[in-house]
């Protein structure tokens, strides 16, 4: 996994988070660099997000970003709205965004989650040819 701090850590976007919270994002973090090894990660700790993505690009190379809140992680999709969703666990009603709310570290281990990830990687190289 590549970095890029320019923004900040992926440590100070977790600033002020719960155990619980801190230990989901970490695990989607994880998760994400074992579907990725490549990954480019841009923390961005103002909007307490970390975008992921086959560059540095938010709006065109990311393909996930990982939202701390108080009690959840939202593991969201910039392209979310054309990825395959069989098991139903994507919310939001926005022209591409959408998000998955994580409230443990097992459902942060569903092969589902592994499964929009994958997808997501695949839709952001077919679609910059990466």
């Amino acid at each position: 996994m590549k970095t890029v701090d320019t923004h900040g850590t992926f440590e100070q976007v977790l600033n002020g988070s719960s155990s619980q919270v801190r230990e989901i994002a970490e695990r989607l973090r994880a998760l994400i660099v074992e579907v990725y090894p490549e990954v480019v990660e841009v923390p961005w700790p103002k909007q307490k997000i970390a975008g992921y993505g086959v560059g540095p690009k938010k709006m065109s190379e990311h393909f996930c970003y990982i939202g701390a809140f108080k009690a959840h992680v939202n593991l969201g999709f910039y392209y979310g709205a054309v990825l395959p969703d069989p098991e139903g666990l994507m919310e939001g009603t926005g022209k591409n965004l959408r998000h998955i709310k994580i409230t443990s570290v097992e459902a942060a281990d569903q092969p589902a989650v592994r499964d929009l990830l994958e997808a997501a990687l695949e839709e952001r190289r077919e679609s910059l040819l990466v």
